[in-house]
């Protein structure tokens, strides 16, 4: 099964995405945005840059975790992903990411 993006709000009344592999794991989530427009716009940059390796950020938290951020061609992050076990494992979700980012499903998770 394609993985898929997922639009929800927050008790603040803001929106952000997360981008789902096949098995409903989230891979990808962004950052809070104050229209629905915006996060919209998120998702079609994610659409746009995922293929792209030079997009990647490869990172490692102050704990030693990696993560990686994906960024759009003017440098701005458009979503992070979990922290990883590993190096190996992180790389894994930057495949995962290219692999579903360029789906087209958007569920809306608002009241």
């Amino acid at each position: 099964m394609a993985g898929w993006f997922e639009i929800s709000q927050s008790k603040d009344e803001q929106f952000r995405f997360v981008l789902k592999a096949g098995n409903g794991e989230i891979i990808l989530t962004s950052e809070l945005y104050k229209a629905k427009a915006s996060a919209l716009n998120g998702i079609e940059s994610v659409q746009k840059n995922c293929t792209d390796d030079k997009r990647y950020e490869r990172l490692e938290a102050k704990n030693g975790k990696p993560y990686f951020n994906l960024k759009a061609a003017n440098h701005q992050i458009i979503g992070s992903s979990q922290f990883y076990g590993s190096e190996q494992s992180r790389d894994k979700g930057i495949e995962s990411v290219k692999a579903n980012g360029i789906s087209t499903v958007i569920k809306e998770l608002l009241d």
